[in-house]
C-alpha cells in the first residue's frame, strides 16, 4: 500500500526569488515614504529630499490636491514645476 508520492521542495532561495526585496535604509518615517513617492510620481529623484520636507511640514490633502491635477497634466513639460506652482496656488487659496 505503499504509493510514491514524490513532492519536492524548494529551497528558501527559491521562494524569495520572485520577490524584489528592495532595502532603503533612508526612509523610517511615513511622511519620509510619502515624499519618496511624491518624487518618483513626479520623476524627480534628485530633489526627492524636497518631497519629504514638504510631506512632512505641508498639509496631506493640499499635497494630494496637487498631486491629482498634475496626474490629470498629460502634456506638461514637468511635472514637478507643475506641481509646485499647484501647490503654491492652493496655498494662497487657502489663505484667502
Amino acid at each position: 500500500m505503499s504509493k510514491n508520492n514524490k513532492t519536492s521542495f524548494a529551497g528558501i532561495g527559491d521562494l524569495f526569488a520572485a520577490y524584489e526585496v528592495t532595502e532603503n535604509k533612508y526612509i523610517s518615517q511615513e511622511f519620509q515614504d510619502f515624499g519618496y513617492q511624491l518624487a518618483v510620481k513626479l520623476n524627480d529623484l534628485k530633489h526627492k529630499s524636497l518631497y519629504m520636507k514638504m510631506a512632512k511640514e505641508v498639509d496631506r490633502a493640499l499635497l494630494e490636491k496637487a498631486l491629482s491635477f498634475v496626474s490629470d497634466a498629460e502634456s506638461a513639460k514637468s511635472k514637478a514645476r507643475l506641481f509646485m506652482w499647484k501647490v503654491k496656488q492652493l496655498k494662497q487659496n487657502k489663505k484667502v
